[in-house]
């Protein structure tokens, strides 16, 4: 009668014979894991970049919009100023050629400015037609400086003549004009707040 022996169980150190080594299991390392935690750290810093920036862009476009329509606004009211200067000398803020007048480059800047020269553009109004837009910073302002009598070259009767021309007898003769400067913005700093505020300066001859 032949003997059939027990199975033997490698695992169980107690049914395991002696000198038998148990079985070696496969290494796991996690490799897979590693790498797809990098992949999507990797993923989101690209993400994290892009959403940057298309904000930063956003901020670019709406800086631009807003400074635009800040220039218009301060072109509207050098249209005004120059449109009244002929027919309203009240507007006039001080006369910069007269002895012991300072005028600074800017006269928004001077603390000495007279406020009430200060003109503000409002719609329907005498200082001047301009219809407010709804995306505007502000109502824009003007201020009209005389800076005196300079000459005129639009009636300078030499204009064109050769440099001989005085050998004939061509004298060239002209006159003078009044020259006022005006500076005007899109809006009065303290109101519009952080939105975009344009300066325009112009000389403008009389007549």
């Amino acid at each position: 009668m032949s003997h059939v022996p027990a199975s033997i169980n490698l695992s169980d150190p107690a049914s395991r014979p002696r000198g038998a080594q148990p079985p070696q299991r496969a290494g796991q390392r996690g490799v897979a894991l590693v790498v797809a935690l990098l992949l999507l750290v990797v993923i989101t810093l690209v993400g994290l970049a892009a959403v940057r920036g298309t904000i930063m862009q956003q901020k670019m476009a709406s800086n631009l919009f807003d400074r635009q329509i800040a220039f218009q606004g301060a072109e509207a009211a050098m249209r005004a100023a120059t449109a009244r200067i002929a027919a309203n000398p009240t507007d006039i803020a001080r006369n910069c050629q007269a002895g012991g007048v300072f005028c600074r480059g800017n006269p928004f800047d001077d603390p000495n400015l007279d406020t009430g020269k200060i003109i503000t553009v409002t719609s329907g109004t005498a200082s001047g037609q301009f219809a407010k837009s709804s995306v505007a910073t502000g109502q824009p302002q003007y201020v009209v400086e005389n800076m005196g009598n300079w000459y005129n070259p639009s009636t300078s009767t030499g204009y064109g003549q050769s440099a001989n021309a005085h050998n004939y007898g061509a004298q060239g003769t002209s006159t003078t004009a009044v020259y006022y400067r005006v500076t005007a913005r899109s809006g009065d700093p303290a109101q519009v707040g952080d939105r975009a505020v344009v300066v325009l300066q112009a000389m403008v001859k009389q007549g």
